[in-house]
């Protein structure tokens, strides 16, 4: 995949071919949520396999809230909307009886650290943020220069990406670490960085979630 500047094995997608990610987030009964799991890892999997234009997907799982997180990833926006054409009718299926509430969200991947490949037993931390549209720039630019960095350090890391709506002024953070200890070693030292990075980015943070990883891999060539 072709890149643009790399900050160790970071990778700032935005000026270089672009890749865009779909987000589906699930509420349900906590009981049911096995279920989805096994649907999306079987029928879910080979759907997304066979849709041109696919680059990975991840599972994220709050097995105590029953919260479902995935995400999908596609090497143009085109793909992307065109597999839609078929998840979206296929998503109630695959998400029952488990779902409650379903949102679906659209996103350009800004940045991305490769990172190491954790299919089981890691975790991801997730700040959804908001920002001005004319400040979206600034955001990749602070999470690329300034904030990356610092994660890169953290114990237990193992890659993160952030995802901009740049019309809605939308966005989120996520930050995959290898094992539950190491996601719970690096609260404080990660809310350091958010607290300095979002003030030089100018954005706010709306939510902070944590989940367990049941599968992410992503391919970048």
């Amino acid at each position: 995949m072709a890149v643009g500047r790399q900050a160790g094995q970071g990778v700032w997608l935005r000026e270089a071919r672009r890749m865009f990610v779909r987000t589906v987030y699930a509420t349900g009964d906590p009981a049911q949520l096995g279920t989805a799991v096994r649907a999306l890892n079987t029928r879910g999997h080979d759907l997304l396999e066979e849709r041109p234009g696919y680059r990975g997907a991840g599972v994220f799982v709050d097995r105590d809230l029953g919260k479902l997180l995935t995400v999908s990833w596609w090497e143009s926006a085109d793909a992307r909307r065109v597999s839609d054409e078929v998840m979206s009718v296929r998503r109630a299926e695959l998400l029952q009886p488990f779902a409650g509430t379903v949102a679906v969200e659209n996103y350009e991947a800004a940045v991305y650290h490769a990172g190491q490949r954790v299919l089981s037993g890691g975790g991801l931390r997730l700040t959804r943020f908001d920002c001005e549209p004319a400040d979206a720039d600034l955001a990749a630019d602070t999470f690329h220069a300034g904030v990356l960095p610092r994660l890169e350090v953290l114990p237990g890391f193992a890659g993160a990406a952030l995802f901009l709506d740049r019309e809605r002024g939308r966005g989120m953070t996520g930050v995959l670490f290898a094992d539950r200890a190491s996601l719970a070693a690096t609260r404080a030292g990660q809310a350091a960085i958010r607290r300095e990075g979002t003030a030089k980015a100018h954005i706010a943070v709306i939510a902070l979630e944590e989940f367990d990883i049941l599968h992410a891999d992503v391919r970048g060539d």
